[in-house]
Formats: C-alpha cells, structure tokens, sequence
C-alpha cells in the first residue's frame, strides 16, 4: 500500500513553508506594502502570481485534469529536483534509473547527495521489468521512467510501466517530455488509479516555448501540496507567465507543428537509412532520431566543423557508436543530408 506519509522526508512533512501576502490576501486587498517592490516603473515591479493560477487553469482545461493537481516549474529539471529533495534522506535513500535516459536524474541525485542504482533497458530500449523489480529495495524511493525515451525515441510498454506502477511503494515518475510527438494519451488518464504515479511533461517541446522554462508535472493534490512547500516561492516569471498562457491559445498551430514534425520525421528517418555510413535508424516516437553510425565521434566532429550540430551519444549504455539527431525544418534536414553523404 502506498503511504505518502511514510514515504515523505519527515522534515519536509513538518516544514512550514514561506508565506506570501500574495497567497494570503489575494483577491482581499488593493494596496500592497509587504514585499518591499518598487512601486513605480514597469509591469514587471509586482512580483508574480507564486501558485501560477491563471496559467494552470488554462493547463487544467487541455489537459482535462483539476489545477490542485498540476505544479509548474522552472523547466522539468525544477520537479526533478524537488521531488528527490522531497522524498531522499541525503546519504540513506536512493533512486532508481534505468539507462540510458535523461541525465538531469543522475545529476539532481547526484546534487542532493542521494546514491543512485541503475539497470540497463533491453536490447530494445524497452523497460526490463524482472531487473527493474529486482533492483530496488527498502531506500528506494523513486522510480524515473522517460517515455518516449531519450536518447533512443521510443514509448516504454505501457503494460510494463504499470506494473512497475503496481509493485513498487515509493514514488513513480514518467517523463513524458515528448508524448504529443506519439499516437498515445500518456498516463495522464491514470493518476487517479496509481496514487504514487508522477507525470512529467513540458511547454519546450510541442508547444515551442522551451526559452520560458515552464515545465509541468501532475499528480495527486497531496505529492503537489508537498512540492509547493520546498519550491522557491516566485520560481516562474511573470514575463514567463504571461507568454505561456498566450502561447496555450495557440493549440491549432500547436497541432500543425507537431504534424509538420512527425512528417519530418519519417522523411528523414527513410532518408538517412540510404546513407553509407549509417548502420541502423531507431523507431522514434519523439522529435528526434537516434543513429547508429560508422565511427561516430568522427561524423560528429565532421559535422561540427560544418557548423551543424547534433549530440553524441556513443558514450552511453547500449548507444555505441550512436547519434541524436533533433528532427528539423525540411531545410535544415537537408543540410544535415547533404553534409552525412559526403563523409
């Protein structure tokens, strides 16, 4: 059985947080004399709604899910962080991490002192879920799952993130960074049914505002609640604010870039698989393709001395030899084509 209190750093449970007039009296009062702001100058000498409200209402209306369920943060990086610092007793607890995948988990683990396990995905990318429930133990307390997965593209099974959502106590975080790029709802739909399910998502993306750093992430009332007491109180601008919720009026558009993208990718995709130098193209359900390539350090370097840049990823588990290619406009996939061929 899940219990959020058992689960929870038991300084964090009993934290109070930091007040802000602006919680306490909003709606209430017409002059305010209590955070020290200039009072003359700019739209921006105010500072910003804490809670983010309007912003989420919007959110909550396209994503069909109630606002005290939704956190916004500076970028997803923000809930990684607050969700380790959280739950992790720094130097006693651990996560979970199977790889390759994001490194921002590694890296926010790694910050807050919290020991991290690994355990590799199959052949496939796909979730392996014997090693998976055989890897944690009593200190794990959370889970991070991206899907679809970077750097290889692809959705994690469904029926194999569940079961994990099914076995383990602690905390379950999905990444959905890239889920419009896919034919599937993501688990949105299901966190009223897993109480220790987390789900990432992103306004960088699909939606095209990466340069705000609005990141978004949805679960129970109760794990929300604990991460609005640890986070900065003012952690989203205005200036951010006020851009993201412009931009949510624009879905339309929204949906026309993102079918623009997956036609990109397939053409592309099919595109790259004719070259010499390419060995495999893996399934992408993302706005990117993972190569494998002949010597892949050196076409890198090729097309960094070419002034185009992609990310090598031949260091990482099961990537050998491998290139991240972010799926482009129709130009600047053809300029990445024509420099490919001539090495």
């Amino acid at each position: 059985m899940f219990e959020l209190e058992k689960l929870a750093r038991k300084n964090v449970l009993n934290l109070k947080p930091y007040s802000s007039a602006r919680d306490d009296f909003k709606g209430i009062a017409s002059v305010y004399l209590d955070a020290n702001e200039n009072p003359y100058g700019t739209l921006f000498n105010r500072y910003p709604d804490p809670h983010q409200n309007t912003l989420k209402q919007k959110i909550s209306a396209i994503k069909k899910i109630p606002v005290n369920q939704i956190f916004l943060g500076n970028g997803s990086d923000e809930p990684i962080d607050l969700l380790i610092r959280a739950f992790c007793e720094p130097g006693v607890d651990n996560v979970l991490i199977p790889q390759p995948t994001y490194g921002m988990y590694t890296v926010s683990a790694e910050i807050n002192n919290v020991k991290i396990k690994t355990v590799k995905l199959t052949a496939d990318f796909d979730l392996d879920v014997e090693s998976t429930t055989s890897a944690w133990d009593d200190q794990t307390k959370l889970i991070f799952l991206c899907s679809p997965n970077n750097p290889s593209g692809n959705l994690l099974s469904s029926n194999r993130i569940r079961k994990i959502l099914e076995t383990f106590k602690g905390i379950v975080v999905v990444d959905e960074a890239y889920i419009d790029f896919t034919h599937v709802p993501g688990f949105i739909p299901l966190l009223g049914q897993y109480p220790n399910l987390v789900i990432l998502q992103t306004l960088s993306k699909a939606w095209s505002m990466a340069a705000l750093r609005v990141g978004m992430c949805f679960a129970s009332q109760e794990i929300i609640a604990l991460l609005n007491k640890i986070k900065p109180p003012y952690n989203i601008s205005l200036l951010s604010q006020k851009t993201a919720e412009d931009g949510l009026n624009n879905e339309i558009t929204k949906n026309e870039w993102v079918a623009k993208i997956i036609q990109e990718r397939k053409n592309l995709a099919e595109d790259i698989k004719k070259l010499r130098i390419v060995k495999k193209v893996y399934p992408s359900d993302a706005n990117f393709l993972l190569v494998k390539v002949i010597k892949a350090k050196e076409v890198y370097q090729k097309l960094v001395e070419c002034g185009i840049i992609v990310r090598d990823r031949s260091n990482v588990v099961l990537c050998e030899d491998c290139l991240r290619i972010t799926v482009g406009t129709e130009k600047e996939n053809e300029a990445l084509l024509n420099e490919l061929n001539t090495i």
